[in-house]
């Protein structure tokens, strides 16, 4: 029997003699080389460029480009009054009277109860939750906020006071979506009375003399920006050769009170006297598209006009476009002989429109002979279809003559 010991020195054996065994083996199949032709082998045999791993190409990606505003909530950007009062809203449900800030925003000295400032966001949670927290920003955000975000609260100036409002790179350009609904039938008669009524803030109607409607027209309306005594009576440098055409000259316009001093102060809580200032809706209506007036825009371009007050009474221009109301002879013709203030409502543009009789006897005569400006220019006419009547017009200048005109002249023959 074999030990542990023998057992071992056996298996040993027996794997050295397996090594030999492979070792002859492969001898037989692999042939000999000797060491000088495995050299000249490795020196011969070119060595095997290492191929670098291919690099797979980056797809091409597009520019980034800003998040496309989503067109149902983008249209909550251009807050429309006119859609709201569609839905039957009130005024004061949005907007609060007075509002914080109103001591604030003018001189402390004339400031006084009003709207100022934009409604808070509760005004608008109440049905525009959903468009509170869609998108970033969200595009309903835009109508006050300057740059919409967590970390700025700027706001466009609110358009009241329309002073201040008008002074701002904004306000220069803005166009209120409202007309104001001034009945000046009434008016008239309350300023003319012997006896005014006692108003908190009425300094400008408590010294008002007895007066005709005449003196009363001036509590309000005044000649904006006259020549006086200035001795340029142009509002910019005409072209040299502007012959018989027109350029606009200062004190052109006479113009209406804007914001809401002059209103409230008879108009205030205490006075009782209605409208009260917060019924916003009583004098404010949202203005339809004006039809075509006398105003050229291309002319008030190339003058420079940048007077927000100026063009907005330009462009309401119905009558004469050029008619100035500083002219010595105008200033001594009283405001009833072109304006019949019975029948005007500012909002009801055909009311304002001059008719053509004001202006008989001094621009409509018998004849031209006579010396009428209107006379001459329909006499122009006749002679050339082409020619344009400036003397009065701008844009209506080379439409047809119309019958009103015509009448004036057989009129002022009578």
């Amino acid at each position: 029997m074999i030990s542990f010991n023998g057992k071992r020195r056996l298996c040993i054996r027996l794997v050295i003699l397996a090594m030999f065994a492979s070792a002859s083996f492969a001898g037989l199949i692999v042939p000999q080389i000797s060491p000088a032709e495995f050299i000249a082998a490795a020196q011969t045999t070119p060595t095997p460029k290492r191929k670098s791993p291919k690099t797979k190409a980056l797809p091409k990606t597009a520019p980034t480009l800003a998040p496309t505003p989503d067109p149902e909530q983008a249209r909550f950007a251009n807050f429309k009054h006119q859609l709201h009062l569609d839905m039957e809203l009130q005024c004061t449900q949005c907007h609060k009277f007075p509002t914080a800030n109103w001591d604030k925003v003018r001189e402390k000295s004339s400031a006084f109860p009003d709207v100022t400032d934009f409604p808070k966001h509760d005004s608008c949670l109440e049905c525009h939750r959903e468009q509170f927290f869609s998108g970033n920003p969200p595009a309903i955000c835009s109508n006050c906020h300057v740059n919409p975000g967590p970390n700025d609260s700027t706001r466009f100036p609110f358009p009241n006071p329309r002073e201040i409002f008008d002074a701002t790179p904004r306000g220069k350009k803005a166009e209120s979506e409202f007309k104001v609904e001034f009945p000046h039938d009434k008016h008239v008669e309350i300023v003319s009375r012997n006896t005014m009524p006692t108003i908190v803030r009425g300094a400008m109607f408590v010294s008002a003399r007895a007066a005709g409607s005449e003196d009363s027209c001036k509590v309000c309306h005044s000649v904006y920006k006259p020549q006086g005594k200035d001795a340029n009576e142009y509002f910019s440098p005409p072209p040299r050769n502007l012959g018989d055409g027109f350029w606009l000259k200062k004190g052109t316009f006479n113009v209406s009170p804007t914001g809401h001093t002059t209103c409230f102060t008879c108009h205030t809580e205490d006075s009782g006297i209605a409208p009260a200032p917060a019924d916003c809706g009583t004098c404010h209506k949202v203005k339809q598209p004006l039809p075509q007036t006398d105003f050229s825009p291309e002319l008030a371009s190339k003058i420079g006009l940048d007077d927000k007050i100026m063009l907005l009474a330009w462009r309401r221009r119905t009558s004469s476009a050029t008619f100035r109301h500083e002219w010595e002879s105008h200033v001594d013709v009283g405001c009833s002989t072109c304006h019949n203030v019975t029948t005007l409502k500012t909002s009801v543009i055909a009311t304002k429109k001059v008719a053509v009789l004001s202006c008989m006897p001094c621009h409509v005569t018998a004849t031209t002979d006579d010396g009428g400006v209107l006379n001459a220019e329909v006499d122009a006419r006749k002679k050339d279809p082409n020619f344009a009547c400036v003397k009065c017009h701008l844009s209506y200048a080379k439409m047809p003559v119309p019958e009103s005109h015509m009448k004036a002249i057989v009129e002022a023959g009578k």
